[in-house]
């Protein structure tokens, strides 16, 4: 529902809902190994390379539009050191920090409970492979 001043908090059924939009750039499994990495730096600043070397799986190129994004909505600070080649380094500000908690807390369930998700597929899986369609009206 829109309201006078734009759309209401917390309607995540709505296309224009603030909080949709902010859990689409921060709700990815990079972003999320990013804030981690740069959580564990605590005020120390990364590097691009070090980044990359430690989001095992990552591309240079999702590396770099994680990044972009992250700086965009002002979770991270970037900072070019005038050297050649160029030396580009992040770190977390103040926002970016209170990120790391929710993100902490959705990775614990997400560890607690993985087995049982994983297990409930198979199963699922198995009983697609037994002549169902796999879908329950």
């Amino acid at each position: 529902m829109t309201t006078p001043h734009g759309p209401r908090r917390g309607d995540l059924f709505s296309p224009e809902c603030p909080t949709r939009h902010l859990l689409d750039r921060i709700g990815t499994k990079w972003t999320s190994m990013a804030v981690k990495v740069l959580a564990a730096a605590a005020e120390d600043e990364v590097r691009f390379a070090e980044l990359r070397r430690r989001m095992p799986g990552i591309s240079q190129k999702m590396l770099s539009v994680t990044l972009q994004s992250l700086v965009r909505d002002g979770l991270v600070a970037r900072r070019v050191e005038p050297t050649v080649p160029p030396g580009v380094h992040y770190r977390l500000t103040e926002l970016g920090r209170s990120l790391e908690v929710p993100l902490s807390a959705l990775r614990e369930w997400a560890e607690a409970h993985m087995a049982e998700i994983t297990l409930n597929n198979r199963q699922a899986a198995g009983q697609d492979g037994e002549g169902g369609s796999g879908h329950q009206s």
